[in-house]
């Protein structure tokens, strides 16, 4: 990631300011990512982590597995380095064209239709707990099988229920648990990992070429 002077400063301001922690290396900078997009210092513990979801999720980019979220936002986050990067297509489920007569949100019916298309995509899901669910249900159906969710909707008690279903669940995955997250957090973690499966394939793989 390329760092302005004022950008390295205040990443060393979040270091100092965390200082001793449990996180192992790659978690610490998807933790202060998150917390350097947000000035939120409760991502240190609101951050959670599956066994193996950022190794299974760089492996993904490099593979250049199709990415799938939810609202433009997200896409607007991410698509500029990601394209750069490894050029994984990046499908929105809110601009999916809707069915005549259906009456499900825009959102949900695009992410049962791409996520159908991409069973083992990469989702990004930032803004909408009715994706999240939507995609849990086919999840839990075996119908699809993620290389790795990205989940960070903001709510009370049905996010927090859904979330929990997604910590149960055997999909790589990295949520924000509790009522905090949006849009900006998605991107930003995802934006972390992309800077990690650079390190890790992107690197050698330009060399290589």
């Amino acid at each position: 990631m390329d760092l302005h002077s004022s950008d390295a400063q205040s990443l060393a301001m979040i270091d100092f300011e965390i200082g001793d922690h449990s996180l192992s290396p790659a978690e610490y900078v998807i933790v202060r990512q998150a917390i350097f997009a947000t000035a939120d210092f409760d991502f240190r513990h609101l951050v959670k982590f599956s066994a193996q979801a950022l190794p299974t999720g760089a492996a993904a980019l490099a593979a250049r597995t199709p990415v799938v979220v939810d609202v433009p936002m997200v896409q607007a986050a991410i698509a500029p380095r990601t394209l750069k990067m490894f050029a994984n297509p990046i499908y929105c489920c809110s601009e999916v064209t809707a069915r005549p007569h259906d009456d499900r949100a825009p959102v949900v019916l695009g992410i049962e239709i791409l996520a159908r298309r991409y069973p083992e995509a990469i989702f990004v899901v930032g803004e909408s707990a009715a994706a999240l669910g939507a995609l849990l249900h086919l999840v839990e159906a075996d119908e699809v099988k993620p290389a790795l969710v990205v989940a960070t909707p903001a709510g009370f008690m049905d996010v927090d229920v859904l979330k929990d279903h997604l910590h149960g669940s055997l999909v790589p995955h990295i949520h924000v648990a509790g009522r905090k997250g949006n849009s900006v957090v998605a991107g930003a973690i995802f934006n972390a990992i992309l800077d990690l499966a650079w390190q890790a394939y992107g690197i050698e793989e330009s060399v290589v070429e």
